[in-house]
C-alpha cells in the first residue's frame, strides 16, 4: 500500500463513521459531509425509503427520533476493494445498530438490527462520499 491508497481508505473509513454518528447523535446536517447532493439511499430492507438524499435527509430528521430516540451503531470492518487511481470505490461495511424504542406499555425494549451497509464512495473536491447507500438487513431482533 503506498500512502495514497492509506490515505483514501481512511477518509473513506471515516466517511463511515462520520454517517453513523450523524444518524446517532442526530445531527443531520452532518450528513451533508457524508453524501452527494445527488446521491441514492435506500432502507428498504429496514422498513424505510428508497429515495434521494433530498428526501432522505428531513424523513430520517422526522421518523428516527419518533420511534428511535436513542440510536448507537457499531461499525464492524469496512471492506474497500481497492482500485488504484479510480474516483469511485465500493465500500462494505458491517453493522450493529441496537435501539431502545417504547414498549406500549410506558417502559422500553430493545430491538436490534445487523447488517451491511453498502456504500459507492466517489472523489469529490471536498473528498470522499457516498454517491449510493444500501442498507442490507441481515437480521433483526426484538422487533
Amino acid at each position: 500500500m503506498d500512502l495514497a491508497e492509506i490515505s483514501d481508505r481512511l477518509e473513506i473509513a471515516d466517511v463511515v463513521t462520520r454517517y453513523t454518528r450523524a444518524i446517532d447523535t442526530g445531527d443531520w446536517d452532518r450528513l451533508d459531509t457524508v453524501f452527494t447532493a445527488d446521491a441514492d439511499i435506500d432502507y428498504v430492507q429496514s422498513g424505510g425509503i428508497h429515495d434521494t438524499y433530498a428526501v432522505v435527509k428531513p424523513w430520517l430528521a422526522e421518523m428516527l427520533p419518533a420511534f428511535f430516540p436513542k440510536r448507537m451503531h457499531t461499525i464492524g470492518q469496512v471492506e474497500v476493494p481497492w482500485v488504484a487511481g479510480a474516483d469511485e470505490l465500493q465500500c462494505v461495511a458491517y453493522f450493529d445498530n441496537p435501539m431502545p424504542m417504547s414498549d406500549g406499555q410506558g417502559g422500553e425494549k430493545i430491538v436490534e438490527v445487523g447488517g451491511l451497509y453498502h456504500h459507492t464512495m466517489v472523489r469529490t473536491p471536498d473528498g470522499w462520499r457516498s454517491r449510493k447507500l444500501v442498507e442490507e438487513v441481515v437480521w433483526k431482533r426484538g422487533l
